[in-house]
């Protein structure tokens, strides 16, 4: 089954059960491993993963295979198509490179294979980066400072101070992402690193103490001065990149006058739809990659404002 494409890594659990109530079921998770429908899925150092050498497909390691890391501990992933789903972390840059040799695969990481991927396997490789990056940055507790180790196949890290014996769990950073709309026309902006011609819509983290909806016009106006009033949510995206969650809205300018306050952006501009089809048909324009929910928020606006399909425009 293949997901629907809409925000790419998003709808995961249309394929996949998690199963999270048996994680700690140790003999199960060791039968589930051991069996012939297991699938190993490999992230480097670099949290890269292993693709097919001549299709865009996940390179997934059978239950034999696996014994090539037979000393790496596995994270259960869940179920799929009925098949048991780990994750393995090759740490090691030498070992990383000959299993690609032995493997007869090629590397690439979440950014580049997301365009390419089936939208199941880029979710599933979505999640797994997320996963092991909070795995590898987790080592030590952040309350008494003593080692953890990884205990719930992998989705929980436990204090070893006996005295202490904290658990901590995988963390996700909340963020909002906006296009905010006034007469006819949308707010995009865009940062000096980028390619040029590139324009985004606006971005930012949630704080402490804040709803989404506040943080939309806390965030919108710092980084451009425009005043948002009305905000409604649009949809979500995991971005692990290394640990986000884009949440993505649509809001309403009250007061669309931009005064570039941190300098944060280095432009910010109202643009009809009419502007960004021409500036695309110009080439003086750039949307952001189709990776993320950016580029749908802004294909969503051009269909409901003005009919125009973005995909047949890039």
């Amino acid at each position: 089954m293949t997901l629907p494409r809409t925000n790419t890594f998003a709808g995961l659990s249309l394929i996949l059960d998690r199963l999270a109530e048996r994680r700690d079921e140790l003999d199960w998770i060791a039968e589930q491993g051991a069996s012939a429908d297991a699938r190993y899925l490999l992230l480097d150092a670099l949290g890269e993963t292993y693709l097919l050498p001549d299709r865009d497909a996940l390179r997934w390691l059978n239950a034999d295979e696996r014994q090539l890391l037979a000393d790496a501990p596995a994270s259960f992933l869940g179920l799929a198509q009925d098949k048991p789903h780990f994750l393995l972390a090759v740490d090691d840059a030498d070992l990383a490179r000959e299993l690609e040799t032995q493997l007869g695969a090629r590397r690439l990481g979440l950014r580049e294979a997301g365009l390419l991927l089936p939208s199941d396997e880029a979710g599933l490789f979505a999640y797994s980066k997320g996963l092991i990056h909070w795995q590898r940055e987790t080592r030590f507790c952040s309350y008494c400072g003593s080692p953890v180790v990884l205990v719930s196949s992998g989705h929980r890290a436990q204090c070893t101070n006996a005295s202490c014996g904290r658990m901590h769990f995988p963390r996700t950073d909340a963020a909002i992402i906006v296009i905010v709309e006034h007469e006819g026309a949308c707010l995009l902006g865009r940062q000096a690193g980028w390619p040029k011609g590139r324009y985004s819509t606006l971005a930012g983290f949630i704080e402490p103490g804040e709803s989404l909806e506040d943080a939309v016009r806390r965030e919108v106006a710092e980084e451009s001065g425009v005043i948002v009033g009305e905000v409604h949510y649009h949809s979500s995206q995991p971005w692990p990149m290394p640990q986000s969650l884009m949440v993505g809205f649509t809001a309403k300018a009250i007061d669309p006058t931009i005064r570039l306050r941190d300098r944060e952006l280095e432009d910010a501009r109202w643009f009809t739809p009419q502007q960004i089809a021409d500036g695309l048909a110009h080439g003086s324009f750039a949307v952001p990659t189709r990776l993320s929910v950016s580029y749908q928020l802004l294909a969503s606006w051009l269909r409901l404002r003005a009919n125009m399909d973005l995909d047949a425009m890039v």
